[in-house]
């Protein structure tokens, strides 16, 4: 019995460094969007609204693995350079470059940039991947 135990131990240790080379192998391939979206003053309300309607339709798309707005932490530390009352920054992680650029071509995108279009003020895009 006690041998059957160490025998399950050292298949689940197998198991677990096994899924932890494949996961840090994939990890090394993903795609990383940071995105700085400035909206006209007052308006990031109504563009959050209408970004969140979206994010269903994006999270549903091949490849995407992560799709958030996020905003200045209310409780943040001393550290913390605010975005501002009119910002928020989108958090992407995608599995390859073509699911990101498929994204940017989506119907559901297109729509989406039209609606807000005329309530962002500016918008910056960093396309990013893992180093090492």
């Amino acid at each position: 019995n006690l041998h059957k135990r160490w025998k399950n131990k050292q298949n689940s240790v197998l198991v677990f460094v096994i899924f932890w080379r494949i996961n840090s192998a994939w990890r090394k391939l993903l795609i990383h969007v940071i995105a700085k979206i400035t909206t006209s003053p007052g308006k990031r309300q109504e563009v959050l609204a209408a970004f969140l309607a979206n994010v269903p339709a994006v999270l549903a798309e091949k490849g995407c693995i992560e799709y958030q707005p996020v905003t200045d932490s209310k409780d943040a530390t001393d550290f913390q350079s605010d975005i501002g009352p009119d910002t928020f920054i989108v958090v992407e992680k995608w599995a390859t470059l073509d699911d990101l650029k498929a994204h940017a071509k989506s119907e559901h995108m297109a729509a989406y940039g039209a609606k807000v279009r005329d309530m962002i003020a500016d918008r910056a895009v960093h396309v990013l991947e893992n180093v090492g």
